[in-house]
């Protein structure tokens, strides 16, 4: 995952791989580049421009968020997609942003300059954030752009970036369900795979091409660069590179922490989201109405629920333990007794410390992110607890308009009995594994006053609290005085909610964050002997959500053994899974009607319509919706998964093994302009078809 500043580095490599442009077509400050075409789209996925217009492409699984919200069983968009016709059509997304790189540039002499070795690491933290908030304030003062100085291996690097975000973006189309989320959570994470994962917004500025709060007045944002699109598709062995916003990796872990992520973290991370899958599962199937109000949750809970499955089964497979304990006995025998012998030692003295607390802080983000109504509660404890604070300050109609309006969008996606459910099937796994000495006060409650019952102690908060009612929650916020305060103060629920997030503030996180400091201090250490230890080897920062790009080829794999996959996917496959009625593998009546036709246009390959490929591109999170790219820089697929082999890659990454997998834009333009209709969006992409060099 390289830094785009560093390609001229590699650019030999690239070209030797298959890359026929300049780095600097690439990443450039000066002229339009891939760069300006590459888009931070919301906080966690990447999108890409297409168009001159603003018209930006990125997964279904990142749009479905919005297209969830704009939703209902009137208009079930999720079901049978949506298609603006028009501009007017284009649907407005509160808080959707886009945001483009402007450039980034290596600080790490100016930064360091300023920390010296003697600081405490709260301390060291501290200074660098604030010389970090001079650099960027240099480099944003007189513009409209915003700049962050952000860490790299552990600090022991730094880099500018500066950045452009716009806040008008608009849902243009998504395919429907059948399309974007066809194979659903079975086939998430596998290979093969035929989901059309794409879904189509806009990007509008004012007038003067500079962001601007949503407006009628704005206008379609008009981009410095557009990446063509190619018709000429891809085979087996071409040069493909992916440009997107990797969230998060952890290819440094000890193994002292890879043992922490395989035999505590993982197992507990799955148990509990399997246990509420269960419940929210079986309630989706029964009602179209909690289909829709929990499509995205669900979607959010199993999408890492199966990575989680994927992971722990790869680190297992490749000797993930083992290796890293090779690799630091070779790290001790280099260092010797010089300035690196010793940080390993302290580094997983650490980890083990911090272990418990982990366990604890793991346990708890579980619990908060199945059932809703603890989570619900503690949006409210800055008005119950600062009351009387927020009307001196004259703030508290201010707060009470946001919880009002917090509170009916809450409700619109909430079912009182499945999140009951949901919590009785979490609860008893949390009450099992925690720490009682960590844990809330409760826990002794449900043994004394329950019998030790967590089904009893639930069905008791659901039942008495108001917290489970849209209405008795807006007649209370629309008479409140700092004096009602106590009564959501006394609400069982809320008062367990605080308990819960008490012993979490008190007992877990001030010996995690101490250790964890530690642990970062050590880890600055050990990654930079790694660096100067083993200079035979390529060294890359951890993703962190920055711009990243990592180049490989179209290519299968080997995964098992006596398994191997190909590289390419069709709409034939579509056809093999197709099952009638089956909320995950049906398919729409028209591409039925245009397979068995084999009308697919200047899109298709003779008879065969290409859907998805795999390629050895190095991705994660955050990669989703990241253009895959061919060595003209011409956009030839969508990047929106792994296969489950290479889930251990966030990790470990085995370029021998890991995959990841792109929905084949010529499959894209397919769907949009043969099935859906929506050619007058084909109309502003630029398709590019080159001539076929005859061989002599």
């Amino acid at each position: 995952m390289w830094v785009p500043t560093l390609l001229k580095a590699i650019e030999s490599d690239m070209v030797a791989a298959g890359l026929r442009i300049t780095a600097e077509d690439i990443y450039s400050i000066n002229n339009g580049s891939i760069k300006d075409a590459v888009v931070l789209f919301g906080g966690g996925c990447t999108a890409e421009v297409i168009s001159g217009e603003g018209l930006i492409l990125t997964n279904h699984h990142c749009g479905f968020g919005a297209i969830q919200r704009h939703s209902s069983l009137e208009h079930d968009y999720l079901k049978n997609g949506f298609w603006a016709r028009s501009r007017a059509e284009e649907l407005r997304n509160e808080g959707l942003t886009a945001t483009f790189i402007v450039r980034m540039e290596d600080v790490t002499a100016r930064m360091l300059e300023g920390l010296s070795n003697g600081l405490s690491e709260g301390e060291r933290r501290a200074k660098a954030a604030a010389l970090g908030e001079v650099i960027a304030r240099e480099a944003a003062t007189g513009t409209h752009f915003k700049a962050v100085v952000r860490p790299f291996n552990f600090g022991n690097s730094y880099f500018l970036i500066v950045t452009e975000t716009f806040l008008d973006v608009r849902l243009v189309g998504a395919p429907p369900g059948a399309i974007g989320k066809f194979g659903g959570d079975t086939d998430n994470w596998m290979w093969p795979r035929h989901t059309g994962d794409f879904s189509l917004f806009r990007i509008y500025s004012g007038s003067d091409g500079k962001p601007a709060p949503a407006s009628d007045t704005n206008v379609p944002f008009i981009p410095r660069h557009v990446l063509p699109i190619s018709l000429d598709g891809v085979k087996e062995g071409d040069f493909a590179m992916i440009f997107g916003f990797p969230g998060t990796t952890q290819r440094y872990l000890t193994s002292g922490a890879v043992q922490y992520v395989m035999t505590t973290q993982a197992p507990i991370r799955i148990r509990m989201r399997e246990a509420s899958l269960a419940v929210i599962d079986q309630a989706m199937r029964a009602s179209d109405k909690t289909r829709i109000q929990y499509a995205a949750k669900q979607s959010g809970i199993s999408n890492s629920y199966k990575k989680w499955i994927g992971e722990l089964r790869g680190l297992k497979e490749m000797n993930a333990l083992e290796r890293k304990l090779e690799l630091e006995a070779e790290y001790q025998r280099r260092s010797k007794d010089g300035p690196y012998s010793e940080v390993l030692g302290s580094l997983q003295k650490r980890v083990q410390d911090q272990a418990p607390y982990a366990k604890a802080r793991d346990l708890f983000n579980e619990l908060l992110s199945g059932a809703e109504l603890f989570r619900f509660a503690i949006r409210f404890k800055t008005l119950v607890s600062e009351a009387d604070t927020l009307q001196a300050k004259g703030k508290l109609e201010e707060e009470l308009t946001r919880l009002k309006k917090m509170v009916k969008d809450h409700f619109k996606d909430y079912d009182v009995e499945v999140d009951r459910r949901v919590m009785r099937a979490q609860l008893p796994i949390y009450a099992a594994e925690i720490d009682p000495k960590l844990g809330p006060d409760w826990l002794k409650e449900i043994d004394a006053r329950y019998k030790g019952s967590t089904d009893a102690f639930v069905d008791a908060l659901y039942a008495r609290s108001m917290l489970t009612s849209e209405k008795a929650m807006l007649t209370w916020l629309g008479s409140f005085t700092p004096r009602s305060a106590k009564k959501l103060a006394a609400d069982p629920a809320y008062r367990a909610a605080m308990d819960l997030l008490a012993s979490y503030q008190n007992k877990v996180q001030p010996e995690q964050a101490r250790l964890a400091e530690g642990i970062e201090s050590d880890m600055r250490s050990f990654v930079k002997g790694l660096l100067i230890l083993f200079p035979e080897r390529a060294w890359w920062p951890d993703a962190n959500s920055t711009l990243r790009l990592s180049f490989g080829k179209v290519e299968g794999s080997d995964p098992r053994d006596g398994i191997t996959y190909k590289s390419f996917t069709t709409l034939d496959g579509i056809m093999e899974k197709f099952k009638p009625e089956d909320p995950e593998f049906d398919v729409p009546e028209g591409l039925i009607a245009l397979h068995k036709a084999r009308d697919y246009g200047r899109y298709g390959e003779g008879d065969r319509m290409p859907v998805c490929f795999t390629s050895s591109l190095h991705t994660t999170g955050g990669n989703s919706g990241s253009p895959v790219l061919n060595g003209n820089g011409e956009l030839i697929g969508l990047n929106f998964d792994r296969t489950w082999e290479s889930t251990m890659s966030d990790i470990m990454f085995d370029p021998a093994k890991c995959r990841n997998i792109a929905v084949d834009i010529r499959y894209v333009l397919f769907v949009v302009d043969k099935l859906c209709g929506a050619g007058h969006l084909v109309e502003e992409m630029s398709l590019v078809r080159r001539p076929v060099q005859q061989t002599p």
